[in-house]
C-alpha cells in the first residue's frame, strides 16, 4: 500500500466531450496518464468502492461536492473522484447525482488502484475486484497526506466510512480538528 512519494503511473481510458463527434453521443476516447492529472497541481482524490452505491451515492461523493467551492478556497486545483468503474458508468452516476464540480475517474481496469495497493476482492458481494475507501492530498504528483479506512482486505463484512470523507479532508487542509463522527487523527497510515 502506498502511503508516501508519489503517486504511480496509470493509464486513465476517458471520454471527453467532442461536438465534431456525430450522433447522439458526441464523445471520444482519450487516455489520460498519471502525469496529466496530478502535475503541477494541488489535487485531492477520495477513492471508493462503486458508482450507484449506497454510502458513495448518499454521502461520499455529494459533500465533496457540496465543499467544492471551500476545497478551492484552500488552493485544491481539483477534487477527483475515483472508482473501478468504466467510463460510462461513472459518467451516467454523475448525472444521476446531479454532480456539478467533482472529476469523475473511471480505473475500469483496476490498474491506478492496484498500483496503489488499495485494489480489494468484494467477490463476496458480486462486485469483483474494487477500490478500498480512501483519500488523499496530492501535490505535483507526491502524496502529502493520505486518510485510509480501517479494516483494510479482501471481503471486509464492512464498509467503514469514518476518515475518507470530505470534512476530514477539508479539516486537514485548514489545520483544524474535523467535528462530528471524521477525526482526521484517526488515519490509518501503512
Amino acid at each position: 500500500m502506498i502511503t508516501e512519494g508519489r503517486v504511480p503511473h496509470a493509464v486513465f481510458k476517458t471520454r471527453v466531450r467532442d461536438e465534431s463527434v456525430d450522433g447522439p453521443n458526441p464523445f471520444r476516447w482519450e487516455d489520460k496518464t498519471t502525469e496529466d492529472i496530478f502535475a503541477g497541481k494541488k489535487v485531492v482524490l477520495f477513492s471508493l468502492p462503486g458508482a450507484f452505491t449506497p454510502t458513495c451515492s448518499s454521502n461520499h461523493l455529494p459533500r465533496y461536492d457540496e465543499l467544492y467551492d471551500e476545497f478551492k478556497a484552500q488552493g485544491v486545483d481539483e477534487v477527483i473522484c475515483l472508482s473501478v468503474n468504466d467510463a460510462f458508468v461513472m459518467f451516467q452516476w454523475g448525472k444521476q447525482q446531479g454532480n456539478k464540480n467533482i472529476y469523475l475517474l473511471p480505473d475500469g481496469n483496476g490498474e491506478f488502484t492496484r498500483k496503489m495497493g488499495m485494489l480489494v476482492d468484494k467477490s463476496d458481494l458480486g462486485f469483483g475486484m474494487r477500490s478500498w475507501r480512501y483519500s488523499m492530498l496530492v501535490d505535483d504528483g507526491k502524496i502529502e497526506k493520505i486518510f485510509i479506512e480501517p479494516d483494510f482486505g479482501d471481503l471486509c463484512p464492512t464498509d467503514p466510512f469514518e476518515v475518507s470523507d470530505a470534512d476530514t479532508m477539508l479539516a486537514y487542509l485548514k489545520g483544524e480538528k474535523a467535528s462530528g463522527p471524521s477525526d482526521p487523527r484517526k488515519t490509518f497510515e501503512g
